[in-house]
């Protein structure tokens, strides 16, 4: 007899996500924006040994250009853990991140009433 079984079998290792970052919440990956554009570098990864599966996952998805809710979403591990990730990542020269276009800034007040009254006169 065996002893109790914790999980099945389709549901994978369990790791808890502060392992997978090494007992780290923070790294140079905190300041990465939600929606900045992630994109693999196609530089050799040096120490294999330094580079874990889930890593290895987010550079695979970085080879197309991501942006970081993506690929939280596609290697299913919660922001704060991808994002120190993703530090690690930078540092070693492996992906980039181009931060999101900054939006247009909106029309003066005065500009809009002049294009209102405007349309108006027609």
């Amino acid at each position: 007899m065996t002893g109790p079984q914790w999980i099945d079998d389709e549901a994978g290792p369990v790791v808890r996500p502060y392992a997978l970052t090494g007992g780290r919440a923070r790294s140079s990956g905190d300041n990465i924006d939600l929606i900045a554009l992630v994109t693999a570098t196609g530089a050799p990864v040096g120490n294999t040994a330094d580079i874990g599966p889930e890593q290895r996952r987010i550079l695979e998805i970085a080879s197309h250009g991501a942006s970081v809710a993506d690929i939280a979403s596609d290697v299913d591990l919660p922001l704060g853990v991808v994002r120190v990730l993703l530090g690690d990542l930078h540092d070693q020269g492996l992906i980039n991140v181009r931060p999101p276009v900054k939006a247009a800034p909106l029309p003066s007040e005065r500009i809009l009433k002049e294009v209102i009254n405007g349309l108006r006169a027609l």
